[in-house]
């Protein structure tokens, strides 16, 4: 007997409706579900195949049913093809929007330098408050398992994992079902310390391997390897008397060109971003070194889903400031509208 679409989506819906209760699934239950319009009969049925094709059992004579292991194997198969293809495509996208968005801000940061006569810098658009989407864990070898974790936003992060014994497809099985019920769609803030001892504890033995995925969750989260700060008119500097002596401008361009306080200016002004998004920094309020001669005006720009990024702007403390907020009070709405246009 075939596995035909209407058992598929039936075993789908007792499956869910299991982890979510952990009580026996019943056909009044399913019946309930928009996508089936089925009647309780047919569900029935179809539910008496499934049982003897072995996909469910019925724990009690009066009871609903449950997912068998062989029941479970197929769900948790179907879904790793499906998140596997997703993934590819995520990555794909991710990657065009990546070139697009590059070019985007690199002419973004010109025109404003030009505009404004000062130095200028964007940085790359980052998550926040991401949420885990989906845990996939799938054997490498005796000793090594792969951990592939989506966060919102699609951004997909695969860490390899030692382990001290191996484990069979029924384990990495159970650990993919207990991760993807408990973690997704949390925040890190919501993953709190009880339900990690819960997640240790129901792991058993494997309690090492699932610090370890949460380990790679939190640097998911966190990721910020793919920061990218595109700068411009760092030689509008020298059009400034008081920042044009050697010693000072061969430390800014310095600053430019490692652009690692740059990045530390971007974790400050996203940070502490005010309601408006402006923050203005005046000499030693900065928190660039380098920059404690200059003005700094920074903005948070956002382009939904939670990406933010930071635009700032560097010149003399005796700057247009007006001109300056102003610009970038713009600069903040149009952003978003241009990055829909071109993606």
């Amino acid at each position: 007997m075939q596995l035909d679409d209407r058992k598929t989506k039936i075993l789908q819906a007792i499956i869910r409706n299991y982890l979510e209760t952990g009580e026996p699934v019943g056909s009044r239950t399913i019946s309930k579900y928009s996508d089936l319009k089925l009647s309780s009969a047919t569900i029935r049925n179809e539910m008496s195949d499934l049982e003897e094709m072995g996909f469910i059992v019925q724990p009690h004579t009066s009871a609903g049913r449950i997912p068998s292991d062989k029941g479970y194997r197929l769900y948790v198969d179907q879904m790793m093809e499906e998140k596997e293809r997703e993934v590819t495509e995520m990555k794909e996208l991710m990657i065009q929007k990546a070139d697009r968005m590059e070019s985007l801000l690199q002419q973004v940061a010109k025109v404003l330098a030009h505009n404004t006569n000062y130095a200028t810098m964007i940085s790359s658009p980052q998550y926040h408050h991401n949420k885990v989407k989906f845990i996939q864990l799938s054997e490498v070898d005796e000793t090594q398992i792969l951990a592939v974790i989506v966060v919102e936003g699609n951004i997909v992060k695969n860490k390899i994992i030692t382990v001290d014994e191996p484990l069979d497809n029924e384990k990495i099985l159970k650990l993919n079902i207990l991760l993807n019920t408990q973690l997704n769609g949390l925040t890190l803030e919501e993953i709190n310390l009880g339900m990690i001892s819960n997640l240790k504890e129901q792991a058993g033995i494997h309690s090492g391997l699932v610090s370890d995925v949460l380990d790679a969750v939190a640097e998911a989260i966190n990721l910020d390897d793919d920061l990218e700060i595109y700068t411009s008119g760092t030689t509008n500097i020298f059009k400034y008397p008081e920042l044009s002596d050697s010693e000072r401008a061969s430390e800014l361009l310095s600053t430019f060109e490692e652009k690692q306080q740059l990045s530390d200016l971007v974790n400050e002004t996203l940070a502490n971003a005010d309601e408006h998004g402006i923050q203005v920094y005046i000499g030693n309020e900065t928190p660039v070194r380098a920059m404690k001669d200059c003005s700094v005006v920074t903005a948070t720009y956002e382009l939904g889903e939670g990406m933010q990024g930071t635009i700032g702007i560097i010149g003399p403390k005796r700057m247009d400031y007006e001109k300056v907020v102003s610009t970038l009070k713009t600069l903040m709405v149009q952003l978003d509208a241009i990055y829909k246009k071109k993606t």
